[in-house]
């Protein structure tokens, strides 16, 4: 495994919330989605070549891009802006589906190493894109709700630094770079619960 480099990147936190296994449990049950073709058309034509020079590998790059519009717009669960997905694995990993942090946290959304035995799984399916940014979006989805919509307090709690601003500004940072098909998908949001946004700076 390549070792991430700790700053800024590869920095989630201990993910220890008790509430969280039920979340991560019903995402990993819950896996599929049924995205519309055409915001998922449009989603791929803007996103693949922003990715080219992160991920080479065209046949993951595609996996990546499905995966975070899917998780993003799971049916019957708060939607997440699919370019605050992709800044937060910008951040975490730069895309790296090996990196591995020094708390241990590893892959594209740095989950942390004990959730496979919490869940039945095998440590290394940490590394596979579907089923990290399957818990990755559960446990943000899961804090964006606990804060209250507040990004900046949630993404706070996602890498374990909550009262400072250094990380959620860094993935803020990069929202403004991955976003531009953050309203797909708005108006059927917009009918069940609001759909966070930056908060003020």
């Amino acid at each position: 495994m390549i070792l991430a480099v700790p700053a800024p990147a590869a920095r989630a936190d201990q993910q220890r919330d008790a509430g969280l296994r039920n979340v991560i449990e019903h995402a990993i049950a819950q896996a599929e989605c049924f995205p519309d073709r055409y915001e998922s058309a449009v989603w791929f034509t803007m996103m693949e070549p922003r990715l080219v020079k992160r991920v080479p590998d065209k046949a993951e790059r595609l996996e990546i891009l499905r995966t975070v519009f899917c998780e993003a717009h799971r049916k019957g669960e708060m939607r997440l802006p699919p370019g605050l997905v992709m800044a937060v694995i910008d951040i975490e990993s730069r895309f790296n589906r090996w990196a591995v942090s020094y708390a241990g946290a590893v892959g594209l959304m740095q989950i942390m190493p004990f959730w496979p035995e919490k869940l039945g799984m095998q440590r290394h399916q940490l590394t596979q894109i579907g089923p990290n940014v399957r818990m990755g979006c559960a446990i943000l989805r899961y804090y964006i709700k606990y804060e209250s919509n507040n990004v900046q307090k949630a993404l706070a709690r996602y890498n374990g630094s909550v009262g400072r601003r250094d990380y959620s500004d860094l993935v803020i940072g990069s929202w403004s770079r991955w976003n531009g098909a953050d309203d797909l998908g708005l108006a059927a949001a917009a009918a069940a619960q609001p759909v966070p946004k930056p908060s003020g700076r």
